[in-house]
Parts: C-alpha cells; sequence; structure tokens
C-alpha cells in the first residue's frame, strides 16, 4: 500500500473578513518542487506560478472553507479546524497520514499530526499553505468587486490603517466577521 501524506494549512485565521480557507495537498514523496515554502515568504506572483505547478503535479489537492457566520458562530479556531476537515475529505484520494501545519490537529480520519512551523518545513504543508492563500485571495478580490469601498484587494482582510478607517466610516458589510474589533463600540457606524 502507498503511503499517502496530506499537507494542510490554512488562510484567513488572523483577518477582519471573508472566509478561512484550508487547502491539502498530497505530493508524491519523489516530488522535488523548487520554490516551495510558507506563503507568506512568497510574492503574490511567486504563489500564483507555484500553485499552477502544485495543481498540476499533486497526486491530490483540494480546499474547505468555512464562511463568515461558521467562523462567528464557532470562533476561527474551530472554524480553521473544519475547514482543514472539509479539505482532506475533498481530497480525490484518502491519505493514509495527514501533516498540520501549527499546533492544532483535527480529526481527520486517519493520522494525523500537527508540526509548528510546518509550511516552512514540510514540502507539501508548503504547497498546501500556498493553494489556501491563492484561492483565499481570489475571494477577496471577488468581495473586492461586491464592497469596494473597503479595499479588501489590497490589504485581503487585514485589520490594515486603511480597512480600519473604511470600517469606521462604512461600518461592517456582510463579509466581516463579527468580534471585535469590527463591531468596536468605539466605530462611528451612523454614517
Amino acid at each position: 500500500m502507498k503511503i499517502l501524506i496530506a499537507g494542510v494549512d490554512e488562510a484567513g485565521r488572523g483577518r477582519l473578513a471573508g472566509p478561512v480557507v484550508a487547502a491539502a495537498v498530497i505530493l508524491d514523496p519523489d516530488c522535488k518542487m523548487r520554490g516551495l515554502r510558507d506563503s507568506k515568504t512568497l510574492t503574490a506572483d511567486e504563489r500564483e506560478g507555484l500553485a499552477i505547478i502544485i495543481r498540476a503535479e499533486a497526486i491530490a489537492w483540494a480546499v474547505g472553507s468555512a464562511d463568515v457566520a461558521e467562523i462567528d458562530a464557532l470562533n476561527i479556531l474551530q472554524a480553521s479546524l473544519l475547514a482543514m476537515r472539509r479539505a482532506v475529505a475533498a481530497l480525490s484520494v484518502a491519505p493514509t497520514r495527514a501533516l498540520v501545519d501549527g499546533d492544532h490537529c483535527p480529526d481527520f480520519g486517519c493520522p494525523a499530526q500537527a508540526i509548528v512551523k510546518g509550511d516552512r518545513d514540510v514540502p507539501s504543508i508548503s504547497a498546501a499553505s500556498i493553494i489556501a492563500k491563492t484561492v483565499r485571495d481570489a475571494m477577496l478580490l471577488e468581495l473586492d468587486r461586491i464592497y469596494p469601498v473597503y479595499g479588501f484587494a489590497q490589504h485581503k482582510g487585514y485589520a490594515t490603517p486603511e480597512h480600519l478607517a473604511a470600517l469606521n466610516r462604512h461600518g461592517p458589510c456582510p463579509a466581516h466577521r463579527r468580534f471585535m474589533p469590527v463591531v468596536q463600540p468605539s466605530f462611528d457606524f451612523g454614517d
């Protein structure tokens, strides 16, 4: 039996808006894909280029997400774990093992291990990091088209000064999560 190890990572935990997106990627153990590392250390162009290669060369890859309502209902950690379970469940082949970036590991129905800095050290987790980030960034570009006053295309939902100023001016939109500082009383949501 061939050992199929899924690398799993998420994007969007530390944001004020949009879903949390997880990816699961199974790479051939002999894969020597150049440039795989934590998506946060890559430029957008590098991520996009690598995402194309990962999708073409992976044994399997899939994404799962948890939307804003699920994040608000569950909390961001539980929503992230849910998105990870959905990503692994969506793989076209079942992994024999999963390696997850971070220090929390959901139940995937197979042995799994959480690895702090796994997106830096484990190629399949790096690949999952890249897929999750590129998919989520594309979702935020779509949110930017729907809600242009917030500048989602620029900050991707992070709490930048520009994003916080837009929240102060316009109040939250349906894409915003309902926790502090998004619903902070100091924001003037009146006009």
